[in-house]
């Protein structure tokens, strides 16, 4: 066998063999497909969980040690941590009052 298919999405990052994005900086890590079908199968099952995917199915030659020629992407990876580290704002609360009854807060908008 000398091609196997990859995983690309829209961000040139390939689907790993440990189910996570990786950005094909270490070929060995990447999942590759003995079958375009195989492959193929993979992607829709990623796009059926995740409507922003953009991917495609590549097929890729193999070096003499058997891993996957491919080009690394250029934009870095977001990892799950980073994610976490930036929440969306809440709306600011300020309180409203109308005659005869008591405050209450409701979300102010910018």
């Amino acid at each position: 066998m000398t091609e196997v298919f990859v995983i690309r999405n829209q961000l040139g990052h390939y689907w790993g063999k440990k189910k996570t994005w990786v950005d094909g900086s270490d070929a060995r890590v990447v999942m590759r497909a003995k079958h375009e079908d195989e492959a193929i199968n993979t992607l829709f099952e990623l796009s059926s969980k995740d409507i922003e995917l953009r991917g495609e199915v590549l097929a890729a030659e193999l070096t003499e040690r058997r891993e996957p020629i491919i080009e690394a992407s250029q934009i870095p990876l977001l990892l799950d941590e980073e994610l976490d580290e930036e929440p969306e704002p809440e709306p600011e609360l300020e309180p409203v009052t109308e005659a005869g009854t008591e405050s209450a807060s409701v979300p102010r908008h910018s």
